[in-house]
């Protein structure tokens, strides 16, 4: 126990110490621009890494913009390989619904509730590093990202001792990532996933994976969509219904539609948050354990309207 407390416990304290760091570099980075020659050329921020905040499953390195708020509806449908009798897949469902914010440029917040299991999660993200070009240039963004997650379900077994903390998951990422051209960007996440529970006592409660995304612009408003975690090998994974954990791959095509940004994806993960994409995917691609998905992201704007000063006439 007292080994994954003081995981944890360091894991929390890199993301605290870096988010006042963070803005502190970047006021010191301003003030050091300010003092730049009026004809240098200036520093600027790279956009659109990648079009939305969530790759396929997982996060991308994007935030909503200072004072938006992201309503995000995720869906599952069941597997290919079950066949006409499900139609194949479409007569079931794993939904998520989640909400993203953005109280300043560098940070961003959400919350969610998934079907699966009955999970409801939150996590924070914390931008240390932006990609720029210009004065002094930054090759990458990069973006800490840490969650938890909690289970509703039921105890299936009401005569032992229940714990809420064993309904209880975190996991932690560090997210690096690239804009190399107008068209294609790349991503690697290595992250860690803590159950506090597992079914077995030769089982690891860590889990550790490398993963990595990547996107492809083919036109304005359409873009091809790539992911994988893989899973390191040599751990001792926690078994879920009696079967070993895959590496979670996910395709997808993002589409733009004004307001809207839509992902169509097939993916052998059923889960759409951490704990359960990376450490609880269990589908076979190859024998056709494939999940129809799809995402809906709809932003809602509260930054504050500044009308345009008008010139005094002389």
């Amino acid at each position: 126990m007292n080994s994954w407390k003081t995981r944890y416990t360091f894991c929390l304290f890199i993301l605290v110490f870096s988010i006042p760091f963070s803005g502190y570099s970047q006021g010191l980075l301003d003030e050091l621009e300010k003092e730049t020659e009026k004809d240098a050329p200036k520093r600027e921020p790279v956009s659109a890494t990648f079009k939305g905040t969530r790759l396929i499953n997982g996060h991308s390195v994007e935030m909503p913009a200072k004072g938006e708020l992201l309503f995000i509806i995720s869906h599952r449908f069941g597997k290919l390989s079950t066949g006409f009798s499900e139609l194949f897949g479409l007569d079931q469902a794993t939904i998520r619904y989640g909400f993203e914010y953005s109280p300043t440029h560098w940070l961003n917040i959400g919350v969610g509730r998934s079907t699966y299991m009955k999970t409801y999660d939150g996590f924070i993200k914390a931008r240390v590093l932006r990609q720029s070009k210009g004065k002094k240039p930054i090759p990458i963004t990069m973006v800490l990202l840490a969650g938890s997650s909690i289970h509703s379900l039921k105890w299936q077994d009401t005569n032992r001792k229940n714990y809420f903390t064993s309904r209880m998951d975190y996991y932690y990422q560090i997210m690096i990532a690239r804009k190399f051209t107008d068209r294609f960007s790349l991503q690697f996440m290595p992250s860690m996933v803590h159950k506090n529970l597992v079914t077995r006592a030769n089982e690891s409660n860590d889990i550790f994976s490398l993963g990595i995304g990547g996107r492809y612009k083919v036109s304005n408003r359409v873009a091809i969509m790539a992911e994988y975690h893989w899973l390191v090998p040599g751990q001792r994974l926690p078994f879920v219904n009696g079967l070993q954990p895959r590496s979670p791959l996910a395709l997808g095509v993002d589409i733009e539609t004004g307001g809207h940004i839509f992902q169509l994806q097939f993916t052998n993960a059923q889960a759409m948050f951490e704990k359960g994409f990376i450490a609880e995917t269990t589908g076979n691609i190859l024998k056709g354990d494939i999940h129809i998905g799809f995402n809906i992201t709809r932003t809602f704007s509260f930054r504050k309207f500044e009308p345009k000063k008008r010139s005094k006439k002389g």
